[in-house]
């Protein structure tokens, strides 16, 4: 039985063919399902993950914490590839990390994702949102997206409708003009799917036959706010529901800051 990353590799191969459409080499296979497991052992934004992963590659840095490797031995290998991560940080993210590193974690998320027909997108994919190239270190290590691929892609123009959720009617109405106008110009609409201004940034552009793209801050699998389960069912229908998070992920304080600072 072949082993890849510890884990039995025929049951890999198959979950990834079904989330990621792309070259189905064995290396291949091996940087889509690094990558869906880093989404899950490192928090969204975390810098010390997004060097690893962009110095060494997705499936070298999930070797180097699956085989643990010391401290000396990752500073010294990331050093050679030019990340500038200090010891001590890698040290203070291997703490963090180690908790979540999990065996089969992974396969879970991947099976969620493969009854939710979700799709995993990586960085070298034509969907990939070229602006989130901007964030460097601090970017997605992979979206996965339920819904329509092709509105990732188009995401240029795209303009993210983001405020309160105890907004005003006024401030909705507001929302609502802007978000139809800007759907009239060619905008994609991004928003986070919350109660107030984001509710009503998706609304209006669902209304007016354009693009929106919801940025949760949990898994697509687990619509949040239950609230607005019919209207981020629209929103797979016609557009896309996105997250940094593997399936089954929670929503918490620190993702939904995490998710409107990458917003705005």
């Amino acid at each position: 039985m072949t082993k890849l990353f510890g884990l039995d590799e025929s049951e890999i191969v198959p979950l990834v063919g079904e989330v990621h459409v792309g070259n189905p080499t064995l290396a291949a296979v091996e940087e889509v399902f690094a990558r869906a497991s880093w989404t899950g052992i490192a928090e969204p934004g975390d810098r010390a993950a997004g060097e690893l992963v962009s110095t060494l590659g997705a499936a070298a840095a999930l070797t180097a914490l699956v085989d643990h490797w010391p401290v000396e031995r990752i500073s010294a290998t990331a050093a050679s590839a030019g990340s500038e991560l200090t010891p001590e940080e890698v040290n203070a993210a291997l703490s963090r990390w180690g908790p979540r590193l999990k065996s089969g974690v992974a396969i879970v998320a991947l099976r969620a994702a493969v009854r939710h027909s979700v799709t995993l997108v990586l960085p070298a994919d034509a969907a990939w949102p070229a602006g989130m190239d901007d964030l460097g270190p601090h970017a997605p290590i992979a979206l996965w997206l339920r819904g329509n691929v092709s509105t990732l892609a188009r995401t240029n123009p795209a303009i993210a409708l983001v405020g309160a959720r105890a907004a005003t009617g006024y401030g909705e109405h507001v929302t609502m003009e802007a978000s139809a106008g800007l759907v009239d110009r060619g905008y994609t609409i991004v928003s986070g799917a919350a109660y107030g201004i984001d509710g009503m940034a998706h609304r209006a552009a669902l209304a007016s036959d354009g693009q929106t793209i919801a940025f949760l801050a949990g898994g697509v699998d687990r619509f949040y706010p239950s609230g607005h389960d019919a209207l981020l069912t629209r929103i797979v229908e016609k557009g896309a529901v996105v997250s940094e998070l593997p399936c089954g992920s929670p929503p918490t304080k620190w993702r939904f800051l995490q998710q409107k600072v990458k917003l705005r």
